[in-house]
């Protein structure tokens, strides 16, 4: 797949099976991440990979937030947040792990840069011909999540990406027109 097709292709699969990617897929794909914008090489970002029963430990971690959030939630609540990431075959969690007070790198640099990584991750699953999804929500920011996840104070998960093999029907790509989006100062 040329470059151009990758960049115009790529789209979020949620309906994602086993198997998961191969140690060699795995080796490509943190390699795209290695690539992401880093100003002063800091290499502000973390990943953690979630597989087998490490899925079922952020599950309970996530039903651990809902109930911390609210100790009357309901079982079907509880189990609900069990099972989300029960639904792709392995989950990388991407962190930014941000140096704190750099004036010439703020936070929010290192921040975009982590995402570079994460969308660094999405382009080669792509291109090795995996599925993948970037989820966030309400678990990325949860204090319960964070702690559970090894989070100094300035550090932030940046995305969930669930990756695994295509299921379901790929959907569509739709095309914009790139002029709705630039504005020009000639």
């Amino acid at each position: 797949m040329d470059a151009l097709t990758l960049l115009h292709e790529r789209s979020s699969m949620g309906k994602l099976a086993e198997p998961a990617p191969s140690a060699d897929q795995l080796s490509a794909i943190y390699q795209a991440a290695l690539r992401a914008p880093d100003h002063k090489e800091l290499r502000p970002w973390r990943f953690i990979e979630f597989s087998g029963e490490g899925r079922e430990r952020l599950g309970e971690l996530f039903a651990e937030a809902e109930f911390q959030e609210d100790p009357h939630a309901s079982d079907d609540t509880l189990n609900s947040a069990r099972k989300k990431p029960l639904r792709a075959p392995m989950i990388i969690a991407v962190i930014a792990k941000v140096t704190p007070d750099l004036p010439k790198v703020p936070k929010i640099e290192q921040v975009i840069s982590a995402g570079c990584a994460a969308h660094g991750i999405l382009l080669a699953a792509h291109a090795l011909g995996l599925g993948a999804m970037w989820r966030s929500g309400k678990y990325a920011f949860d204090p319960v999540v964070r702690k559970g996840l090894g989070l100094e104070e300035d550090d932030e998960v940046v995305a969930f990406i669930y990756l695994g093999s295509l299921a379901g029907r790929h959907k569509s790509v739709a095309t914009h027109n790139s002029a709705d989006f630039v504005e020009r100062w000639d």
